[in-house]
């Protein structure tokens, strides 16, 4: 399939992101936070990368087949955590700018995320796709983490933030619904598109 198409179709899902009720609900539910975040990382971006990474497989900075999946990994983690911290939480909860600018972050370490697992060099796709997996398992595993420790706490994690009922929740129903998203999209896609590039490692070329 034509690579623009999945970039056409990955800004089409970010533009229905925000377009939706979504960003309006974001001071009110961290449910609803926690479903845009993942809207975007787990779902509009992997799709642009599909599209993106093609265009890229051979450039020269994909030459590195350990330093890099390792620091884009890092940067990853640094930019959710740090976003999840409660000072910063609570300015992308309560601005718009400061919303934007968290969303944006999410977006450009997830495209860098995605980019590196599915962008395969001529003659070295099995590394590729090796270190990419790599990647996904990492992210995976430090958005699970992130997940389980909100869905599983047993208390709010951002007291003081001002919690209106959306969808009828309380507001430890509400956090305990965000981490699940976190878990359900954030973590099992990532894997997923781990478990994919093993695979795609593993399988033995068909002879000619």
């Amino acid at each position: 399939m034509n690579p623009r198409f999945f970039i056409a179709a990955g800004i089409l899902l970010l533009l229905l992101a925000w377009a939706g009720p979504l960003p309006r609900l974001v001071p009110d539910s961290f449910a609803a936070h926690m479903a845009l975040h993942m809207g975007v990382v787990g779902i509009a971006i992997p799709v642009m990368a599909m599209g993106l990474a093609p265009m890229i497989a051979d450039h020269p900075w994909l030459r590195s087949q350990l330093a890099l999946p390792i620091a884009v990994s890092l940067l990853d983690l640094l930019i959710v955590w740090g976003w999840h911290a409660p000072a910063l939480h609570h300015a992308s909860r309560t601005s718009g700018w400061a919303l934007v600018f968290e969303q944006a972050s999410f977006a450009f370490a997830s495209l860098l995320v995605w980019l590196l697992a599915l962008a395969a060099p001529s003659g070295r796709r099995a590394q590729a796709a090796l270190a990419g997996a790599l990647t996904l398992f990492f992210t995976s595993m430090h958005m699970t983490l992130l997940g389980a420790l909100i869905g599983l706490a047993p208390r709010s994690i951002y007291p003081g933030h001002t919690h209106h009922a959306v969808f009828g929740l309380s507001e430890m129903a509400d956090q305990q619904v965000g981490g699940v998203i976190m878990l359900a999209i954030g973590g099992i896609i990532y894997l997923a598109g781990g478990l994919t590039l093993v695979g795609r490692a593993l399988r033995r070329p068909v002879p000619s």
